[in-house]
This record gives C-alpha cells, structure tokens and sequence, in this order.
C-alpha cells in the first residue's frame, strides 16, 4: 500500500488529476488500474487525490498501461520525484495541523490569493508581536510558550512568499472589526500592525481594501475565506473556508464561482485602496 502523508504538495495535487484524466482518456475505470498494480482500487483513488505519496513503480506501470509514450513516462516520473519531496512547512509538523498543511502548500503555489477576513489582520501581512498576541489569545487551541513561538515562527517563514520574484497578488478584504479590536496588551502592537498594513498598501503586489461598518452588511459576512488561483492550467481554482476545529477545501465550479462572484461585491462595495490608506490612517491615531 502507498506511504500516507500529512498533507499533499501542489505538485502531488497536479500529477494525481493527471492520473486521473489519463486513465479515463484510456477508458479504463479504478478497479482495471488496480487489477494492473495488484492493489486495492482504493490506492488507486488516493493516487488520483493526492492523498498517498506517488510511488514511482506504480505511476510507471499506470503510465505504460495508459498508453503513454516512453519519453513522456521519464518525463512524468521527474516530475513525480520532485513533486515527492517535502514542503518547506513540514519541518512545523509539530504544530501546523494537518488540515491546514494544504493551505500552505496552496499559497505557495498560488498566483493570486483573493481573500477575507472578518476578525484579524490577514496573516500574510501581521507582524511578530501581532502573531504572537493572536496565538497567546488562544485562538489556535495551544497557548504553551513553546507552541506559541514555533506557530510565530510558521507565520513568519509563510510571508516570505511575498519578497519573491514570483510572487502571487495579494488582494484581501478585511472587515474594520479587525482594526477596532485590539489585540495585546500594548498599544504599539496595533500600531505596528497598522504601520505594517499602510505599507503593504503601497505595494504594488498586494491589493487592500476595508469593509467599513458605514457601508453596512456584505455577502461575506458568515466567515472568512481564501480563493487560490494558480498558473498551472491542470489545477483549478480553490476555495479554502476555515473553521474551529478543521478546514473545506472547495473545488467545485459552482461552489468556487459562488465564491468568487461575493468577493468581486464585496470589492466593489468595499473602500477603495485609496480610501483604504485613509480609513488605517484613521485607526492608527486611535492607539
């Protein structure tokens, strides 16, 4: 049986819907492939949705079953043994939940990440002392100092996705609870935060807006969301919707365009990034 793993790469993601199509361009179903590899349909599933690691002796004999030339088969198994590797996050496994693994692995993938959030400054864009005064609030179920530093340290490596060349867009929509809840003890850590948000509103990578209260209530109202969109043609946009003890990860076209069409009403209907410097402006004078 395959080697399970904590959570899938984007690689592994994009090679298993590959499987996947190339099976059913062969006209074969699971329980064929699987007679093929003498395994039980069920690895063969978990191959497709990229719940196991990809075992290239399996991907191999799948691929010449599938009729796949030979020059296309070295080529798909170079891609697998990169794919196979271990994400950067995984060195946190002790304290990043397994379901939200693939959000990581997602956003690094990502070329554009839509999002909202209704409570704290989005992640990407918070500060040490900000992260730290969420994570000691309690909010990630573990509150030792030691728990508290490696998630600290987590968020910080995650931002780093931000200084690359190929960096993905940033467009978040945070709700003004977020900048009128304070978080720590110390004035200066919201203001820090606040700073930190005026400067990321500069950039030309990250899009930031502010749903005032005065604009009344939005579609999104419910709960915070992530949208992924990615280069790679094989992987469609995904929905990532967190709740207390676990996360959705959505693919569905309507569920994702259902999605996609809030977010574009609550652009619309949200303050422009320009009236956005000027409502953090605003709040900072207040801490």
């Amino acid at each position: 049986m395959s080697e399970r793993r904590a959570a899938p790469t984007v690689g592994q993601v994009v090679l298993g819907r590959r499987l996947q199509e190339l099976r059913e361009a062969a006209g074969l179903r699971r329980e064929e492939a699987a007679q093929v590899l003498r395994v039980a349909p069920a690895t063969v599933r978990r191959m497709e949705m990229a719940e196991v690691t990809l075992k290239i002796p399996y991907v191999q004999v799948l691929l010449t079953t599938y009729g796949v030339p030979e020059p296309e088969v070295a080529a798909f198994v170079a891609l697998v043994e990169d794919a196979n590797e271990p994400g950067w996050w995984q060195r946190y496994h002790d304290v990043l939940p397994d379901w939200f693994s693939m959000h990581v692995s997602l956003e690094g993938a990502a070329r554009v990440i839509r999002s909202y959030e209704p409570h704290f400054a989005p992640g990407l864009l918070q500060t040490e002392d900000y992260a730290r005064a969420v994570m000691e609030a309690g909010t990630i179920g573990q509150t030792s100092p030691q728990d508290v530093e490696r998630h600290v340290a987590l968020r910080m490596h995650r931002q780093k996705l931000l200084d690359r060349p190929d960096a993905p867009h940033l467009w978040v929509i945070m709700d003004e609870t977020a900048l009128l809840r304070p978080v720590g003890m110390r004035p200066e850590v919201m203001r820090d935060q606040v700073d930190r948000l005026l400067e990321a509103s500069e950039d030309d990578g990250i899009t930031l807006q502010v749903a005032e209260f005065a604009a009344g209530p939005h579609p999104g109202t419910y709960t915070s969301f992530t949208l992924f969109r990615f280069a790679q043609p094989e992987l469609p946009d995904m929905v990532y919707s967190e709740y207390l003890t676990g996360a959705l990860y959505l693919d569905n076209r309507l569920e994702v365009a259902t999605h996609l069409e809030v977010l574009d009403h609550m652009s619309a209907q949200a303050a422009s990034a320009a009236r956005t410097r000027d409502v953090l402006k605003a709040h900072r004078e207040r801490y």
